[in-house]
Protein backbone atom coordinates (compact mmCIF):
# COMPACT_ATOMS: atom_id res chain seq x y z
CA UNK A 1 0.00 0.00 0.00
CA UNK A 2 1.16 3.68 -0.80
CA UNK A 3 -0.60 6.71 0.54
CA UNK A 4 0.62 9.80 -1.11
CA UNK A 5 -0.26 13.17 -0.57
CA UNK A 6 0.32 16.71 -1.84
CA UNK A 7 0.56 18.92 1.03
CA UNK A 8 1.41 21.89 -0.55
CA UNK A 9 1.13 22.98 -4.18
CA UNK A 10 2.21 26.01 -5.80
CA UNK A 11 4.11 29.21 -6.14
CA UNK A 12 3.67 30.00 -2.67
CA UNK A 13 4.96 26.36 -1.28
CA UNK A 14 5.51 22.53 -2.59
CA UNK A 15 5.45 19.51 -0.60
CA UNK A 16 4.68 15.92 -1.46
CA UNK A 17 4.33 13.04 0.51
CA UNK A 18 4.52 9.19 -0.16
CA UNK A 19 4.72 6.35 2.36
CA UNK A 20 3.57 2.89 2.80
CA UNK A 21 3.27 1.28 6.06
CA UNK A 22 6.68 2.05 7.79
CA UNK A 23 8.54 4.33 5.87
CA UNK A 24 7.93 7.58 3.89
CA UNK A 25 9.46 10.60 2.27
CA UNK A 26 8.85 14.07 1.20
CA UNK A 27 9.65 15.80 -2.06
CA UNK A 28 10.47 19.17 -1.62
CA UNK A 29 10.11 20.83 1.53
CA UNK A 30 8.50 24.28 -0.01
CA UNK A 31 6.49 25.30 3.40
CA UNK A 32 7.38 26.24 7.13
CA UNK A 33 8.06 23.12 9.60
CA UNK A 34 5.36 24.38 11.24
CA UNK A 35 2.79 23.60 8.38
CA UNK A 36 4.20 20.76 6.91
CA UNK A 37 3.78 18.60 10.47
CA UNK A 38 -0.02 20.73 11.07
CA UNK A 39 -1.17 19.32 7.47
CA UNK A 40 0.60 15.71 8.50
CA UNK A 41 -1.37 15.70 11.16
CA UNK A 42 -4.86 17.11 10.10
CA UNK A 43 -4.47 14.10 7.06
CA UNK A 44 -3.73 11.38 9.80
CA UNK A 45 0.12 10.62 8.47
CA UNK A 46 2.74 10.03 10.74
CA UNK A 47 5.74 12.21 11.18
CA UNK A 48 7.59 9.69 12.24
CA UNK A 49 7.79 7.57 9.54
CA UNK A 50 9.51 10.62 6.97
CA UNK A 51 12.90 8.83 6.75
CA UNK A 52 14.22 11.89 4.12
CA UNK A 53 13.38 14.96 1.88
CA UNK A 54 14.54 15.26 -1.35
CA UNK A 55 15.02 19.21 -2.90
CA UNK A 56 14.31 19.51 -6.57
CA UNK A 57 15.94 22.71 -7.05
CA UNK A 58 16.79 25.60 -5.07
CA UNK A 59 13.86 28.26 -6.06
CA UNK A 60 12.56 29.24 -2.34
CA UNK A 61 8.98 27.55 -2.99
CA UNK A 62 10.30 24.16 -2.72
CA UNK A 63 13.38 24.33 -0.03
CA UNK A 64 11.59 26.90 2.42
CA UNK A 65 11.08 24.44 5.14
CA UNK A 66 13.53 22.12 4.95
CA UNK A 67 16.67 23.06 7.45
CA UNK A 68 14.06 23.84 10.20
CA UNK A 69 12.23 20.03 9.31
CA UNK A 70 15.83 18.63 9.36
CA UNK A 71 16.98 19.43 12.45
CA UNK A 72 13.35 18.90 14.50
CA UNK A 73 13.09 15.88 13.16
CA UNK A 74 16.32 14.73 12.57
CA UNK A 75 15.74 13.73 8.82
CA UNK A 76 18.69 13.96 6.33
CA UNK A 77 17.66 16.25 3.37
CA UNK A 78 19.06 15.34 -0.22
CA UNK A 79 19.64 17.71 -2.92
CA UNK A 80 22.20 17.90 -5.59
CA UNK A 81 25.46 19.92 -4.73
CA UNK A 82 24.39 22.80 -7.38
CA UNK A 83 21.22 23.11 -5.96
CA UNK A 84 22.94 23.34 -2.26
CA UNK A 85 25.49 26.10 -3.55
CA UNK A 86 22.39 27.93 -5.22
CA UNK A 87 20.51 27.96 -2.10
CA UNK A 88 20.17 31.30 0.05
CA UNK A 89 22.32 30.51 2.54
CA UNK A 90 19.74 30.53 5.84
CA UNK A 91 17.75 28.11 3.73
CA UNK A 92 20.90 25.75 3.13
CA UNK A 93 20.45 22.26 5.22
CA UNK A 94 22.66 22.23 8.09
CA UNK A 95 24.06 18.15 7.36
CA UNK A 96 23.42 18.23 3.22
CA UNK A 97 23.05 15.13 1.54
CA UNK A 98 24.36 15.26 -2.01
CA UNK A 99 22.88 12.94 -4.65
CA UNK A 100 23.97 12.32 -8.68
CA UNK A 101 21.24 12.86 -10.57
CA UNK A 102 20.57 9.57 -12.24
CA UNK A 103 21.91 7.56 -9.39
CA UNK A 104 19.05 5.81 -7.72
CA UNK A 105 19.10 6.49 -3.63
CA UNK A 106 17.82 3.82 -1.54
CA UNK A 107 15.34 5.12 1.75
CA UNK A 108 14.05 1.81 3.81
CA UNK A 109 11.75 -0.05 1.09
CA UNK A 110 12.17 2.81 -1.37
CA UNK A 111 14.23 3.50 -4.13
CA UNK A 112 14.36 7.59 -5.50
CA UNK A 113 14.78 7.91 -8.93
CA UNK A 114 16.05 11.54 -10.03
CA UNK A 115 16.25 12.80 -13.70
CA UNK A 116 17.18 16.66 -14.74
CA UNK A 117 14.38 18.90 -16.12
CA UNK A 118 13.88 22.07 -18.07
CA UNK A 119 14.02 24.69 -15.25
CA UNK A 120 15.40 27.93 -15.20
CA UNK A 121 17.44 26.87 -11.49
CA UNK A 122 21.23 25.40 -10.87
CA UNK A 123 20.52 21.63 -11.48
CA UNK A 124 16.55 20.85 -11.35
CA UNK A 125 15.53 17.53 -10.95
CA UNK A 126 12.52 15.50 -11.13
CA UNK A 127 11.76 12.51 -8.99
CA UNK A 128 10.12 9.25 -9.56
CA UNK A 129 9.53 7.01 -5.97
CA UNK A 130 9.51 3.45 -6.67
CA UNK A 131 8.30 0.92 -3.83
CA UNK A 132 6.87 -2.84 -4.51
CA UNK A 133 6.68 -2.38 -8.63
CA UNK A 134 4.56 0.93 -7.88
CA UNK A 135 5.95 4.22 -9.05
CA UNK A 136 4.82 8.25 -8.41
CA UNK A 137 6.32 10.96 -9.97
CA UNK A 138 6.77 14.19 -8.74
CA UNK A 139 7.26 16.24 -12.06
CA UNK A 140 6.43 20.26 -11.56
CA UNK A 141 8.61 23.60 -12.81
CA UNK A 142 9.11 22.29 -16.27
CA UNK A 143 9.31 24.48 -19.02
CA UNK A 144 8.45 21.73 -21.67
CA UNK A 145 8.84 17.86 -21.51
CA UNK A 146 12.09 16.44 -22.60
CA UNK A 147 12.77 13.03 -23.33
CA UNK A 148 13.48 12.47 -19.54
CA UNK A 149 9.99 13.59 -18.56
CA UNK A 150 8.63 11.81 -21.61
CA UNK A 151 10.20 8.53 -20.75
CA UNK A 152 9.53 8.50 -16.53
CA UNK A 153 5.78 9.16 -16.99
CA UNK A 154 5.22 6.21 -19.02
CA UNK A 155 6.10 4.43 -15.76
CA UNK A 156 4.07 6.27 -13.46
CA UNK A 157 1.19 4.45 -11.24
CA UNK A 158 0.15 8.11 -10.45
CA UNK A 159 1.77 11.33 -10.34
CA UNK A 160 1.97 14.98 -9.48
CA UNK A 161 2.27 17.14 -12.66
CA UNK A 162 2.30 20.61 -13.22
CA UNK A 163 -0.32 22.33 -14.99
CA UNK A 164 0.87 25.78 -14.35
CA UNK A 165 -0.97 28.41 -16.74
CA UNK A 166 -3.70 29.12 -18.87
CA UNK A 167 -2.26 30.68 -22.11
CA UNK A 168 -4.91 33.13 -22.68
CA UNK A 169 -4.62 34.14 -19.01
CA UNK A 170 -0.85 34.32 -18.99
CA UNK A 171 -1.16 36.39 -22.20
CA UNK A 172 -3.49 38.89 -21.19
CA UNK A 173 -2.58 39.01 -17.36
CA UNK A 174 -0.93 42.06 -15.48
CA UNK A 175 2.32 40.47 -15.43
CA UNK A 176 4.85 41.86 -16.81
CA UNK A 177 6.21 41.29 -20.23
CA UNK A 178 9.35 39.57 -19.19
CA UNK A 179 8.20 37.49 -16.50
CA UNK A 180 5.21 35.95 -19.26
CA UNK A 181 8.21 35.22 -21.38
CA UNK A 182 10.02 32.95 -18.51
CA UNK A 183 6.48 31.38 -17.50
CA UNK A 184 5.75 30.77 -20.94
CA UNK A 185 9.55 29.36 -21.62
CA UNK A 186 11.12 26.06 -22.37
CA UNK A 187 12.88 26.68 -18.63
CA UNK A 188 9.61 28.04 -17.54
CA UNK A 189 6.48 25.82 -16.58
CA UNK A 190 4.22 23.82 -18.53
CA UNK A 191 0.56 25.26 -19.52
CA UNK A 192 -2.55 23.05 -19.07
CA UNK A 193 -2.52 22.35 -22.62
CA UNK A 194 1.11 21.20 -22.66
CA UNK A 195 0.63 19.25 -19.43
CA UNK A 196 -2.77 17.68 -21.38
CA UNK A 197 -0.43 16.95 -24.33
CA UNK A 198 1.98 15.19 -22.33
CA UNK A 199 -0.43 12.64 -20.96
CA UNK A 200 -2.04 12.03 -23.80
CA UNK A 201 0.73 11.21 -26.10
CA UNK A 202 2.86 9.53 -22.75
CA UNK A 203 0.71 8.35 -19.93
CA UNK A 204 1.14 4.03 -19.21
CA UNK A 205 -1.28 1.87 -19.14
CA UNK A 206 -0.62 1.68 -15.02
CA UNK A 207 -1.17 5.14 -14.53
CA UNK A 208 -4.12 5.76 -11.86
CA UNK A 209 -4.43 9.30 -11.07
CA UNK A 210 -2.65 12.27 -12.29
CA UNK A 211 -3.06 15.51 -9.58
CA UNK A 212 -2.92 18.03 -11.20
CA UNK A 213 -0.08 20.67 -9.13
CA UNK A 214 1.52 23.70 -8.89
CA UNK A 215 -1.61 25.79 -10.58
CA UNK A 216 -0.64 29.67 -10.68
CA UNK A 217 -3.04 31.79 -8.58
CA UNK A 218 -2.71 34.59 -11.01
CA UNK A 219 -2.59 32.63 -14.75
CA UNK A 220 -4.83 29.84 -14.20
CA UNK A 221 -8.25 28.52 -12.03
CA UNK A 222 -8.86 24.89 -10.60
CA UNK A 223 -11.95 25.15 -13.19
CA UNK A 224 -9.74 26.19 -16.19
CA UNK A 225 -7.22 22.97 -15.17
CA UNK A 226 -9.96 20.43 -14.46
CA UNK A 227 -11.78 21.26 -17.92
CA UNK A 228 -8.77 21.15 -19.85
CA UNK A 229 -7.89 17.83 -18.61
CA UNK A 230 -11.43 16.48 -18.83
CA UNK A 231 -10.88 14.05 -21.99
CA UNK A 232 -8.25 11.86 -19.95
CA UNK A 233 -10.80 10.76 -17.64
CA UNK A 234 -11.99 7.98 -19.26
CA UNK A 235 -8.49 6.68 -18.95
CA UNK A 236 -7.65 7.69 -15.02
CA UNK A 237 -8.65 9.51 -12.53
CA UNK A 238 -7.46 13.46 -12.79
CA UNK A 239 -7.46 15.13 -8.98
CA UNK A 240 -6.78 19.13 -7.75
CA UNK A 241 -3.87 19.67 -5.96
CA UNK A 242 -4.01 23.10 -3.06
CA UNK A 243 -1.45 26.29 -2.73
CA UNK A 244 -3.51 26.36 0.73
CA UNK A 245 -3.81 22.95 2.33
CA UNK A 246 -3.06 19.40 2.33
CA UNK A 247 -4.98 17.66 -0.83
CA UNK A 248 -7.03 14.15 0.09
CA UNK A 249 -4.71 11.34 0.64
CA UNK A 250 -4.83 8.62 -2.06
CA UNK A 251 -4.07 5.16 -1.69
CA UNK A 252 -2.72 3.39 -4.63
Amino acid sequence: MLEICALASGSNGNCYYVGNEKDAVLIDAGISCRQILKRMTEKELNPQKIKAVFISHEHSDHIRGARVFEKKLKVPVYLTAKTYLGTYKNMQPAWPRFFEPGTPVAVGEFQIHSFLKNHDASEPCSFLVEYAGKNVGVFTDIGEPCENVISQIALCDAVFLESNYDEEMLRTGSYPYYLKQRVASSHGHLSNVQALKLLEENAGVHLKCVFLSHLSAENNTPELALAAHQPLTSRFEVRLTSRREAAEVFVL
